[in-house]
């Protein structure tokens, strides 16, 4: 029944980033955002969240600062090696200063191919917290209901991220929208199967740190970008980006609070 139970809990963690990505997609064509300002929107999400938890672990001396700098820097190694991979996939052929060719054929703008590459980044981030989520899952009250708020506000900064950053590039508010989507897939399938291996959460801060880590050179590149363009819509958005991350991380911390969520697992969302 605890295994069923968390496995019901588990499926509604994706729907935090998809309602992140409409929220968006809807603002942005409603106010006809930028392009920079919503490159920065972007950044300025993913270094808040970049920075939440390990700054969480060095205030509450559950991490050393070593250990948390090892961590970080070890996720922005990995991010780079992934991202070599991928690009050594195509022959580094540019048909236009923009375009990269692969040996099939397939053509994909330079802005396009960072963008994907840091919404993986957001992916790889979900689905660590996923995996705290499970744990938190199994032991939640009442099949998980206080956990569907918090769980979706917490979720909520990274469809935004990954839906600004996917429409910043390609203009495109259905591709938006699919990867906000694919977004919110990481947390549920993470979840998914942290129940069926019925891990703890031990160890489970050092991967949190590692793709946060993660975080950092995708959308760093992806801002650097954003700024020779128009570096004053870029602060902009990126300070609206800090703003709304910090909001929604701070409101999923409120309500832990006031009910009785927290009591199940207090290290998996706050």
């Amino acid at each position: 029944m605890e295994d069923a139970s968390g496995f019901l809990v588990s499926l509604v963690f994706g729907l935090g980033p998809l309602i992140g990505g409409i929220i968006l997609v809807t603002f942005s064509l409603g106010f006809s955002m930028p392009h920079p300002l919503l490159t920065g929107v972007a950044s300025g999400i993913a270094f808040r969240l970049a920075a939440w938890r390990p700054v969480q672990l060095l205030m509450s001396s559950k991490m050393g600062l070593f250990t948390t700098l090892f961590l970080l820097i070890g996720g922005s190694l990995v991010y780079h090696a992934a991202t070599s991979n991928i690009l050594r996939v195509f022959n580094r052929k540019r048909s236009s200063a923009n375009v990269i060719t692969s040996s099939s054929g397939l053509s994909l703008s330079v802005l396009t191919m960072q963008s994907l590459l840091a919404c993986g980044a957001v992916f790889l981030h979900a689905y660590a917290e996923g995996l705290a989520l499970g744990v938190a899952a199994r032991k939640a009250y009442g099949l998980g209901r206080y956990m569907v708020l918090p769980a979706s506000l917490h979720g909520l900064p990274r469809g935004a991220a990954a839906a600004s950053c996917v429409y910043g590039a390609t203009d495109s508010w259905r591709g938006a929208l699919a990867a906000a989507a694919l977004t919110g897939f990481a947390a549920p399938s993470a979840a998914i199967s942290a129940i069926l291996a019925k891990i703890d959460y031990n160890g489970l801060d050092y991967w949190m740190v590692i793709a946060c880590g993660a975080l950092i050179p995708s959308f760093g590149r992806v801002f650097r970008r954003s700024l020779r363009l128009d570096m004053r819509k870029s602060i902009v958005g990126l300070l609206i980006g800090i703003a709304f991350a910090s909001v929604c991380l701070m409101s999923t911390r409120f309500i832990c609070l006031h009910t009785p969520y927290c009591n199940s697992a207090p290290e998996a969302v706050t």
